[in-house]
């Protein structure tokens, strides 16, 4: 990316310019702002680097300009309103600091630590005005700035030759073996290392310096900001939407909510309803209940069963559900509770050839017996139930310990039954996986009446972590019987599934806002929130936890995360790994064989296929990224070694509706365009997908 250094200008100008900028340095020291104005200036949405150079205020400050002051003194004056309005930009939301090498020891640790206390990213910068030292001199000066807390070191000397430019250049590939990828910032000033600012981000530098203007160049050899955007970015749009984007309803949520509306007494209203595939299957199941359904535009009004414990019959055909999983697994406690008689399940697509992973267990824990019935379309290998099925047996209520370890949707399947039995259940749930999706569960249930207790168990690790999710090991729901579903009206949440596919192109490629969406939901893809920020992407929200989310294009830096909650995440993560600078790590993989494909397998498959390093580690994948500036310019230069941007060609989805959304967005950073073979799998979580993905190329 290309940083704008600014300076010389009040907030208006700075205002002004920042609409040109991908991003900008504001340097403190000769821009005239008041401490409320550093405030306003650090809350814009671009990326800001914060700059307060002691030596500039020394010749721009008024009240160090008092020729009785000691030089001491003046020095010292100037450190502390240097430290004073760098804590400040921080405090208001500068992305980075950048803080001199030589400054006094206690206002670096100052500033530091103020910026690892609101997660800006700490520089730590040298520059040499007069030359380039040897390249073992250069080494010892990264290697101090490093000792010295620098999340990033910028190292910038001037060159008097092409040898110069060569030691400073070199200090990337020691670097890299050193301290990692994306975290050195070299190149020289003059005009004899002119090229290197652009050549620095072939490197692997996550950005570089350019100018508003010839007049605005602080350094020899700095480019205007026109030049640099052409030489970096060529013929390369950027995928900027002007419009705000709708996500459709949270199928999560939808399904829950229409499948307890089903068993509810009286008429439940469901607003912000969106179609997909999976939400019309459940409201083919509401109605196989006999529930009474009607759609008008996004209002849902569903008349219950005022359903109790074998009160339904089925007898007039099985209970389709679809390609929706959790349906399957939803619907198969529920029916052994609701229906006296033996209730054959069918699924269509994908589901038929995904195993039922521990149910067949789990079911038999509360003397229910599953039996799958012969199926021409699936090919059952005899290791695990599938659909289609037969649930034959009542539900048992009372104590019972079942694994988790396979997921969390017959868990909420039973959640929803065991309320309608004749007495209490405690159900102890060990080695819990998707525990959000848990939680929704219970959020849905508690809006139509059902109240159900649960306890979060986990060792010291867990109880050091205040209730991290990944860390518990045991969870305990107690649920009391004879309870009736109440009908409810509720808002249906937008889907953070569906928005992690353009929250990620937008922080790749340009610049993205959605609507529809809620910043306190339980949705485990909430998550997404915190891999984009923990690689460097740069979010904000506005008006409240309801309001419009706006992500748009930052240097991005290799993530890890644990996504074992929130599975769904995991093509599209990949996609943005591969845009992050080094080696990310995902973990959770064991979470994939059993989605739509093979998941694990599909999204090493795509990601080598577009020439992406990746590979599985037991439980990790691990992908090497490059930034797009990065891919870019080795793409479009002759000599050019290092990675380019993405293969395009003919690949497949694997029919999984979000291997689809993780191919197109992967698809705006392809040389060539990307073609797979089934995109109208993406119906059946998202059916507008293309059409709302378009916009984003159109704009």
């Amino acid at each position: 990316m290309i940083c704008t250094t600014i300076h010389d200008k009040n907030l208006e100008q700075i205002s002004e310019a920042l609409d040109r900028c991908e991003m900008a340095e504001i340097r403190l020291d000769s821009c005239a702002l008041t401490m409320d104005e550093i405030q306003e200036c650090f809350s814009s949405d671009v990326p800001l680097v914060a700059t307060c150079r002691i030596s500039g205020l020394l010749s721009s400050e008024p009240s160090l300009q008092d020729p009785e002051m000691s030089e001491q003194s003046r020095l010292l004056k100037a450190s502390r309103i240097a430290e004073c309005r760098l804590v400040k930009a921080i405090e208001a939301g500068a992305r980075y600091v950048d803080v001199e090498l030589d400054v006094p020891k206690q206002m670096s640790k100052r500033v530091r630590s103020a910026a690892h206390d609101n997660g800006t990213v700490f520089i730590r910068s040298y520059h040499d005005f007069e030359g380039t030292d040897s390249f073992e001199a250069l080494k010892a000066l990264v290697e101090k700035c490093r000792y010295h807390g620098a999340d990033i070191v910028k190292l910038v000397t001037t060159a008097h030759s092409e040898e110069d430019v060569a030691h400073v250049m070199s200090l990337y590939d020691w670097n890299d073996s050193e301290f990692g990828q994306g975290r050195l910032i070299a190149f020289c000033m003059g005009e004899a290392g002119r090229q290197s600012r652009v050549d620095c981000l072939s490197a692997g530098a996550p950005f570089t310096y350019a100018a508003l203007s010839e007049e605005d160049a602080i350094a020899p050899g700095q480019w205007r900001l026109e030049d640099m955007m052409a030489a970096v970015y060529g013929g390369f749009r950027m995928k900027e939407c002007s419009v705000a984007l709708r996500m459709p309803c949270s199928k999560s949520f939808a399904q829950r909510a229409i499948i307890a509306a089903a068993l509810a007494e009286g008429t439940s209203h469901l607003r912000g309803y969106t179609s997909c595939g999976d939400n019309e299957a459940a409201l083919q199941v509401a109605r196989s209940l006999g529930a009474d359904v009607v759609r008008d535009g996004t209002l849902l009004t569903i008349k219950g069963t005022g359903a109790s414990s074998g009160c339904l019959s089925l007898d007039y055909g099985p209970l389709h559900v679809g390609e929706s999983g959790l349906l399957a697994r939803m619907m198969i406690p529920l029916v052994a509770q609701l229906c006296p008689a033996t209730v054959e399940i069918t699924g269509e697509k994908t589901l038929l050839e995904r195993p039922l992973m521990g149910a067949e267990d789990v079911m038999k824990t509360f003397g229910v017996r599953l039996e799958t019935l012969e199926c021409p379309e699936c090919k059952n290998d005899g290791q695990e139930m599938k659909i289609p099925l037969k649930v034959d047996g009542s539900l048992s209520a009372g104590r019972a310990e079942i694994s988790g370890r396979h997921g969390s949707q017959l868990i909420s399947g039973l959640l929803m039954a065991l309320p309608f039995a004749t007495r209490n259940s405690s159900l102890v749930v060990s080695e819990p996986k998707s525990i959000p999706y848990m939680f929704i569960t219970l959020e849905v249930l508690k809006k139509f009446g059902i109240k159900i207790s649960n306890d979060m168990l986990g060792g010291r690790d867990f109880l050091e972590s205040d209730g991290d999710w990944n860390l518990c090991t045991e969870m305990v729901f107690k649920i009391k019987g004879g309870q009736k579903y109440k009908a409810a009206d509720l808002d249906l949440e937008g889907d953070w599934s569906a928005a992690a596919a353009f929250l990620v192109a937008g922080a790749i490629f340009g610049k993205v806002q959605l609507e529809g969406l809620d910043t306190t939901s339980l949705q485990a893809d909430l998550s997404i929130m915190d891999i984009l920020m923990d690689a460097g992407a740069s979010l904000s929200q506005m008006d409240g936890e309801k309001g419009n989310i706006a992500v748009q294009r930052a240097p991005l830096c290799a993530f890890e995360v644990d996504a074992s909650n929130c599975p769904d995440l995991f093509p599209v993560a990949a996609v943005l790994a591969a845009f992050c600078q080094g080696t990310s790590r995902i973990s959770g993989v064991g979470r994939l064989a059993n989605k739509e494909s093979d998941r694990a397998k599909a999204i090493i498959g795509m990601l080598k296929q577009m020439g992406v390093n990746a590979e599985v580690d037991g439980d990790v994948m691990a992908i090497e990224g490059h930034t797009l500036a990065q891919r870019i310019l080795n793409h479009y230069s002759a000599n050019a070694s290092g990675p380019g941007l993405l293969k395009g060609g003919a690949f497949t989805s694997y029919h999984d509706h979000r291997m689809v959304m993780a191919l197109k967005v992967a698809s705006l950073g392809a040389e060539s365009p990307v073609v797979i073979d089934d995109e109208k799998c993406v119906t059946k979580s998202f059916p507008d997908f293309n059409t709302v993905f378009a916009k984003i190329i159109s704009n």
